[in-house]
């Protein structure tokens, strides 16, 4: 038996643009790529915070350091130029292995720079202003 698990995740980037004549994926800052130990063509889930869409796409390089985040073909209908996205990979883990797993969570600043990599999240934690605002313990949003 495998447990899925969230493999890596880069939190709230801006989309940059939309391409809806391209074949397909997501197109990521080589550096965005980088800091999520993800590769080139590997499957991801998207999700729109600002919309609430999600799809299924792969991603590919854009120009290091140019902070893109391009949504390429038909899933470029679901969102927009400046909309948040949340993109996240997953693998298969056998049960031991996923007992110690740790995912790469990435945050990025205002022009999707990475900004820190954490390997965990709590229910409640909010990354502002380039800082992780942890939980206030409540389940609330504190």
């Amino acid at each position: 038996m495998l447990i899925h698990m969230l493999k890596a995740k880069i939190h709230r980037a801006a989309v940059t643009a939309t391409e809806l004549d391209y074949v397909g994926s997501v197109t990521l800052d080589a550096d965005l790529l980088d800091a999520a130990g993800l590769n080139e063509y590997e499957k991801i889930l998207a999700v729109d915070v600002t919309s609430g869409a999600r799809f299924e796409s792969y991603c590919i390089a854009g120009p290091r350091g140019s902070g893109t985040v391009c949504v390429n073909g038909a899933a470029a209908r679901l969102v927009a130029p400046g909309d948040r996205l949340i993109v996240m990979a997953f693998c298969s883990l056998s049960p031991d292995e996923a007992r110690g797993w740790k995912p790469k969570v990435v945050f990025v600043d205002a022009a999707n720079v990475p900004v820190r990599v954490d390997s965990s999240e709590s229910h409640g934690d909010r990354f502002e202003g380039g800082k992780l605002l942890p939980s206030d313990g409540g389940g609330g949003r504190g």
